[in-house]
């Protein structure tokens, strides 16, 4: 993959350029699957379903990062300050800037991991119901299994720790933290700045398997 020309950095799909060079990537080998997965997704669906980011380690990746939802930044059709088309950690808000720290402070490599949300589509509220919660932890179960080196789920907040009792019975270690936007860290500070930790604890316990 010819991931050396694309900047890996915080907020830098802000940048409509750099948007269009990582668009071009989602045939590469190791995303594709998951490219046709979201295509599936999609089909039938009036909710927008970003793409997977290819600078991730796509189904070659050990490691899945379930978070909640997406949001607005993900949304390439958003009228005024467009959004990316991914679920990113370069994406232009705080809770994709703070995941992009975490990741570094916890020393995981990208390549390691695969960013996703329980309810994977965004319908234009944040709102999540219980329906969207049961659906969500199903289709999961899919996209677990077009992961054939999948060792570790960690669970990024309170509605993706909804998927647990699915997911137990998987092949992988399961783990948990709180969520990193901004509206955890007003709430919840402390258990905020330990998300670096718990993911370097659940990175530690991948590796040893």
């Amino acid at each position: 993959m010819s991931a050396g020309r694309e900047p890996d950095a915080p907020r830098s799909l802000r940048d409509p350029e750099a948007r269009q060079t990582r668009r071009a990537l989602l045939s590469e080998p190791h995303v594709l699957p998951l490219t046709a997965y979201v295509g599936q997704l999609r089909a039938g669906s009036p909710d927008e379903f970003p793409d997977f980011d290819p600078l991730d380690g796509g189904v070659a990746a050990r490691m899945l990062f379930l978070l909640e939802k997406p949001g607005p930044m993900t949304s390439a059709s958003r009228t005024g300050r467009a959004g990316s088309g991914f679920i990113s950690r370069d994406n232009d808000d705080p809770t994709a800037e703070a995941i992009s720290d975490f990741m570094r402070t916890a020393g995981i490599p990208r390549r390691e991991t695969v960013l996703w949300n329980l309810i994977a589509g965004w319908n234009g509220t944040r709102k999540v119901t219980a329906r969207e919660v049961r659906e969500g932890a199903l289709e999961t179960l899919r996209l677990v299994r077009l992961m054939p080196r999948l060792k570790a789920v960690v669970l990024v907040g309170k509605r993706a720790e909804r998927a647990r009792p699915l997911l137990a019975a998987e092949a992988f270690s399961l783990s948990s933290s709180v969520h990193p936007s901004p509206l955890v860290r007003a709430s919840q500070e402390t258990r905020w700045r330990r998300i670096p930790e718990d993911w370097r604890a659940a990175y530690r316990a991948m590796a040893s398997l």
